[in-house]
């Protein structure tokens, strides 16, 4: 078997899942998300109140579907529980974020401000004019939406300056020698 899907996923209390054929429906504290579970893989509740994912034969997409959906299912649990942050930073002279209502406009060296609306689920926070992050309980969302404000301005790899992930490295490049 999987070595992760076959791990048996703890539902914690104050957790709702609800299985109506192959849709998995995870109610919490947070919000609820819904999920439908590919065609050859069953999921199950257990007697111990956890939950089961099982496949029927050990063909190779079988096994890559047995473990993608396991994961997938144990991210709703902790999105609806405890939810997913992805902190950004931005660098460079004049480059900025602020909060508009539930949306964020940056200035990042363009000739107009940038205006990124907040999709549903989604939450901006802004810590100072450098630092924000994205918040949601949908982990796949929130990644979505935090790799599109990156994408607004990569990080230069000469003097590192953009929109990058807190913690990120960016290699550095040698400009060119003068003479």
């Amino acid at each position: 078997m999987s070595r992760i899907g076959k791990l048996p996923i703890a539902v914690p209390a104050g957790v709702d899942v609800t299985i109506d054929g192959r849709t998995v429906s995870v109610k919490g504290p947070k919000g609820e998300l819904t999920h439908t579970v590919v065609a050859p893989i069953d999921i199950a509740k257990g007697e111990d109140g956890t939950l089961q994912v099982t496949r029927p034969n050990d063909e190779r997409q079988s096994k890559a579907l047995h473990g993608l959906s396991r994961t997938l299912v144990a991210n709703m649990i902790t999105g609806v529980t405890q939810g997913y942050v992805k902190k950004l930073e931005i660098s460079g002279v004049g480059y900025r974020v602020t909060a508009k209502g539930s949306n964020l406009e940056f200035a990042l060296g363009y000739s107009h401000p940038i205006t990124v609306e907040a999709p549903e689920g989604i939450t901006f926070k802004v810590e100072t004019p450098t630092r924000f992050s994205v918040e949601g309980i949908d982990k796949q969302k929130v990644g979505e939406v935090a790799a599109n404000i990156r994408k607004l301005r990569k990080p230069d790899p000469y003097k590192a300056k953009g929109v990058k992930y807190e913690g990120e490295v960016i290699r550095r490049k040698v400009g060119k020698a003068g003479k």
